[in-house]
């Protein structure tokens, strides 16, 4: 039992369970925030390009019957098939998910600027003068064509 229990404390004391935990939390809560942006903004816009068609009581009674809406349809027990509901989750999710990429697309190009904006330049590389060949900064003989270079300590 000791043995099970110091595996274990190591197993939750490696770093990709921590990072596995703090992404689920944070997760949680991304997820409240697209869900707001998708519910709030964009399906009022969807529902004013649609004129403000709503998919939900879109349905097909397998029995027969005639019902006004999907839940007086439920309520009465019949089987039916409510392509509307399908469509309008269909819809949330293409949504969330244009949502998600452009929101990991922008923070993509964040940190690749950010990243661009702390490198330092890169000085060119050394030629040798005869040859025109990459010679090592702190060389005095060219490998290549071994001719003297002028002594690097004086730059």
């Amino acid at each position: 039992m000791k043995k099970f229990c110091s595996e274990f404390r190591a197993f939750v004391a490696r770093g990709n369970v921590i990072d596995l935990a703090v992404g689920v939390i944070i997760g949680g809560a991304f997820q409240k925030i697209v869900t707001s942006l998708v519910n709030d903004i964009l399906m009022p816009l969807v529902t004013i390009f649609t004129g403000g068609l709503d998919f939900t009581n879109h349905f097909i009674v397998l029995d027969g019957g005639h019902y006004e809406t999907l839940a007086a349809a439920q309520e009465a027990g019949a089987a039916v098939i409510s392509y509307g509901s399908f469509l309008t989750q269909a819809l949330d999710f293409l949504l969330m998910a244009l949502v998600i990429f452009l929101l990991v697309k922008g923070m993509n190009r964040l940190a690749r600027e950010t990243i661009d904006r702390n490198k330092t330049p890169k000085e060119p590389p050394r030629l040798c003068p005869y040859c025109r060949q990459v010679v090592d900064k702190e060389a005095t003989r060219c490998p290549h064509c071994t001719s003297m270079l002028d002594d690097p300590s004086l730059r």
